[in-house]
């Protein structure tokens, strides 16, 4: 099964308008807002949107809001959305909406959804890096950094959900939908991606009590750890309180900042993911600090030599 990606996710709230203020300051694009709803977009048109958690349109919740109500994956062609029907009607219920899209539930009770992908084409800049020993890649007299300089949200990287039982999850994604796992955390998780994708991973489950069912966290592709540091620094200056971060995973080995949200989950910043095919074969490794991250920053004031000394923290 072509599946690409993840499309979208959609988020049941109380608050719309602190969650839109947000995805706004997070550097998404807001599109078709309305006073129940809105749709905030990356540079390629994946997007998350948010709905008053009551709507009716939206799937069943799985906890009190905010929440998580589906995720929406996009596939390569209508061929695909036929295949993966006839193969979630073998043991659940599926709808399809009125623009062709195939509604469903996972094996742990989270409404996913698939559609003919709504992926575009844009511009963004290269990262142009140059490195002592290699031909530079930066043109002479072209700067590498300037105060005012782009860091948006390229492309829907990956959600994160907890999950009451990592192994039957892992199994439903594996054997119903194509997926590969690239990597686990023993006792808690796996990282997977998609037959359609080469992204170490779309999604990562975390072995979980049942009533912590829901989504830990989601995050976005930036277009380089200069651009996570430089958008991670915005959002906190727009008054969102980092959580975790900016650092460098081992698993993925992405760039990653992370912060609270009034989503219900945390929101990330990611960049520079490893790449794989099914050449690849699985890690295992202890959930641990040291396998978490590489390394890890703690973020100060600004300051000068030859200034007061920051404030320890």
């Amino acid at each position: 099964m072509n599946i690409l990606g993840l499309d979208a996710l959609v988020f049941g709230v109380d608050d719309l308008q602190a969650c839109s203020n947000c995805l706004r300051d997070y550097g998404l694009a807001p599109v078709d807002v309305s006073d129940r709803s809105a749709r905030f977009e990356a540079l390629d048109g994946t997007a998350v949107v948010i709905r008053y958690a009551n709507d009716p349109q939206l799937p069943p919740a799985i906890g009190p809001a905010p929440s998580i109500r589906e995720t929406v994956y996009g596939v390569a062609c209508a061929a695909d959305l036929d295949a993966i029907e006839a193969e979630l009607l073998r043991d659940r219920p599926v709808t399809r909406d009125a623009h062709g899209a195939v509604h469903s539930v996972d094996d742990m009770g989270f409404a996913i959804a698939f559609q003919v992908t709504v992926r575009r084409a844009y511009q963004a800049p290269d990262d142009l890096t140059n490195a002592a020993g290699h031909a530079p890649q930066r043109p002479l007299n072209q700067l590498g950094i300037s105060p005012d300089m782009p860091a948006a949200p390229r492309t829907l990287s990956h959600v994160v959900y907890f999950v009451p039982d990592a192994v039957k999850a892992e199994a439903f994604y594996a054997q119903r939908l194509g997926f590969k796992t690239t990597d686990r955390f023993e006792r808690v998780g796996p990282f997977m991606r998609p037959a359609g994708s080469d992204d170490h991973h779309c999604l990562f489950m975390i072995q979980t009590p049942a009533h912590m069912k829901g989504c830990e966290h989601f995050t976005f592709h930036l277009g380089s750890g200069t651009e996570v540091l430089l958008a991670g620094r915005r959002f906190e200056q727009a008054g969102w309180t980092s959580f975790w971060g900016p650092g460098r995973h081992l698993m993925g080995s992405n760039w990653f900042w992370y912060f609270n949200s009034p989503l219900g989950c945390h929101i990330e910043y990611d960049a520079d993911m490893d790449k794989h095919d099914d050449a690849w074969e699985a890690r295992q490794a202890p959930m641990s600090a040291d396998n978490s991250q590489l390394f890890l920053f703690n973020a100060r004031e600004k300051w000068a030599p030859g200034g007061p000394p920051p404030k320890a923290e």
